[in-house]
């Protein structure tokens, strides 16, 4: 399976100009600015007039459904193939949320490993917003270590009412098994932090790493657009070595309540001067999106959408100020180095092929290839998921 790309303006995230790429199997095996292979089993597709850049990584996907604040009925349905494909996306680590009882580590493990053999790389956290957390094996170091797509623990939440009020001295304990259990395998041991509303917003944080010998980079904290000022604590964050995620799906009710755009959040912390490879975006897709009073009763509900990751990127590529590269970074290289996924975020021989053809005026997707495989072509569907219509 030989694919060669000729003609695109490569960004990997750096930009390299035009160049041709060629992919054998799942990798690419070089990129320059000429390259000739003649037979009938080369695959041309013709990149003039687009910019070829990494698949985005998409660092938190409820990919078998979350939700359920509302009763049975509010519980949301998993995420399908092509909600990722056609929206750029060939990278997803999935996650547990509020309910781990109804949703299951091994549901998402079994999801994870399904998304894989239709055609994307999907990975998986340990645990859910509680702790002590539920596992598999019965220890986080275990999970991470044995499983093969279990690369961290998450979502744990903090500041927010649904989550178990964790102490400092649980969390920790939570980051060391986790870090542990990264090393151990030569995976990232990430511990995905689900931030609330609450005043107390990235206070925890802070407690563990000026009290212990775990560093910020072993946090992973998102929903950090929530509002101006949780914004400007993940600055802080960000000051003290951490990196922190905004969550692209969203709504009217949100945006109105004081919530930031992903795009323009982003596109601020880099007017702050906070490195682009420090910050992320995430689609939180096919998770529950809850409005509750003051009271903490639901009171309105929507669904993630895993597309709203592309139309953010795309937002915050148009913005005035913030360098193409950068906008690219933010979901594809920085996500992929904060997770530890080598092969992941970049454009180069050795790589995942994991390419996306975008319209270099538009910046709408063309084409889309995930390990080697053409999955979109023209925005137009070329490999469906198992069950899909």
């Amino acid at each position: 399976m030989i694919t060669l790309i000729k003609g695109a303006d490569v960004y990997a995230p750096t930009p390299l100009g035009i160049n041709d790429i060629l992919i054998a199997h799942d990798k690419i095996v070089e990129i320059s600015p000429s390259i000739s292979l003649q037979g009938g089993a080369v695959t041309v597709v013709d990149g003039k007039g687009c910019i070829a850049m990494p698949g985005l990584v998409d660092s938190l996907v409820h990919i078998t459904g979350g939700g359920g604040e509302g009763g049975f009925h509010t519980r949301t349905p998993e995420m399908q193939l092509t909600e990722a494909t056609l929206a750029g996306v060939t990278t997803v680590v999935g996650a547990l949320g509020t309910d781990a009882t109804t949703r299951t580590l091994p549901d998402l493990i079994a999801k994870a490993r399904a998304l894989y053999e239709e055609g994307i790389s999907a990975y998986c956290y340990t645990g859910s917003y509680q702790l002590p957390a539920r596992t598999i094996t019965g220890s986080i170091t275990d999970d991470i270590l044995l499983i093969d797509t279990m690369i961290g623990i998450g979502e744990v939440a903090i500041a927010d009412h649904r989550g178990s009020q964790p102490t400092a001295r649980e969390l920790a304990k939570v980051a060391a098994d986790a870090r542990v259990g990264g090393m151990l395998s030569g995976k990232g041991g990430i511990v995905s932090i689900h931030t609330g509303d609450a005043s107390d917003q990235l206070t925890l944080l802070h407690e563990v790493i000026n009290t212990t010998n775990i560093p910020a980079s072993q946090f992973y904290p998102t929903h950090i657009n929530r509002n101006q000022s949780l914004l400007e604590a993940g600055q802080r964050w960000c000051e003290a070595g951490g990196f922190i995620d905004m969550t692209t799906s969203t709504n009217e009710q949100f945006i109105e309540e004081g919530e930031i755009p992903a795009a323009q959040a982003i596109a601020w912390c880099l007017a702050q001067g906070i490195d682009a490879s420090q910050l992320t975006m995430s689609s939180d897709g096919n998770a529950s999106l809850p409005v509750f009073d003051a009271e903490g009763q639901l009171i309105g509900l929507e669904v993630g959408k895993v597309r709203s990751l592309f139309d953010a990127w795309q937002t915050l590529a148009k913005t005035e100020g913030v360098f193409l590269h950068d906008a690219i970074a933010v979901v594809t290289s920085s996500p992929a180095s904060v997770l530890k996924l080598k092969n992941k975020g970049k454009l180069a021989a050795g790589c995942d092929a994991d390419i996306v053809l975008c319209d270099a005026q538009s910046l709408d997707i063309r084409d889309v290839i995930a390990r080697g495989k053409h999955m979109v072509s023209d925005n137009g569907v070329l490999i469906k998921g198992t069950f899909e219509a």
